[in-house]
């Protein structure tokens, strides 16, 4: 089963998005994360569509070629929930599975919490509940430590200058695990200057005037998290539990923040299972 690129409009923007399986079949959206793009997904899409799931992953605002509007008030977490959602109603209107890494999981918590009614199951790799983090990060000294990075992202410019420094070195060592097919769309995307300021104005939008965390999530949830995860602590990954109020499974691997690449056995075994408890119409 081969995942396909297509692209569709909502509006001014065009969203570019990669889809693979039966669209008769229950709809899986997977949120990618920074510094990444739907690529990420693309293993793991033919694997989850076997299963009988019709899953689509957008490139999210900033990401997507055409769906870079300027201003950092454009990236708000509302702004680009509304996006996820509007995808996911205009290729397969109802409810719907949800899962994402990193900044596609903060994006889904908030989805998950804002709409219950729509999520038949939410799953996010390596991000805890917002409440969750912002308690660490008020009361926890390693995830303060972990986060200092993100000061600098608030900055105007420099950031940008940074990142490209020396063709994008500092992100190569991230992508060490990715593919050579990945690490080239990867650099396509941020070599585009409103690409890279589009996805570091997720943190100018939503971490300097501070966000009001979600509340409790009662939509069945997997957490999967990496204990060696280098921007991500026990404290917030732990506490998460408290503010779960449906059914919860909490995986701890031993990996760090990349789990779809260093990890991707334990992630598509826990994803499946999870996914497959909790269909709309049981198989």
């Amino acid at each position: 089963m081969k995942t396909a690129t297509k692209s569709i409009h909502l509006g001014d923007l065009e969203f570019d998005y990669r889809v693979c399986g039966d669209d008769k079949d229950e709809l899986v959206v997977f949120l990618h994360g920074f510094p990444e793009t739907s690529i990420m997904w693309t293993q793991l899409m033919p694997e989850i569509a076997a299963l009988g799931f019709y899953c689509i992953a957008p490139d999210m605002r900033g990401y997507s070629k055409n769906a870079c509007p300027k201003g950092v008030s454009n990236y708000t977490v509302e702004k680009i929930s509304n996006d996820i959602l509007e995808i996911a109603d205009t290729l397969k209107p109802g409810k719907f599975h949800l899962v994402g890494h990193d900044w596609g999981a903060a994006i889904g918590w908030d989805i998950t919490y804002n709409h219950p009614g729509r999520i038949l199951s939410w799953t996010s790799l390596s991000i805890p509940h917002s409440r969750a983090f912002a308690s660490a990060l008020k009361e926890d000294k390693e995830q303060k430590k972990m986060s200092r990075y993100i000061g600098l992202f608030l900055l105007p410019y420099i950031p940008e200058l940074l990142v490209r420094r020396n063709d994008f070195k500092a992100f190569r060592k991230l992508w060490k695990r990715s593919s050579p097919e990945a690490l080239e769309n990867y650099l396509s995307v941020f070599r585009r200057k409103e690409s890279l300021t589009g996805a570091l104005n997720y943190y100018r939008a939503n971490f300097r005037k501070g966000r009001e965390p979600i509340g409790d999530v009662a939509t069945p949830t997997l957490f999967i998290w990496g204990n060696r995860d280098f921007a991500i602590g026990a404290y917030g990954a732990h506490k998460t539990r408290d503010y779960m109020k449906g059914a919860y499974t909490f995986l701890e691997v031993d990996g760090g923040h990349w789990l779809v690449q260093s990890n991707y056995a334990e992630v598509k075994d826990a994803l499946s299972k999870h996914l497959c408890s909790y269909r709309e119409v049981p198989k």
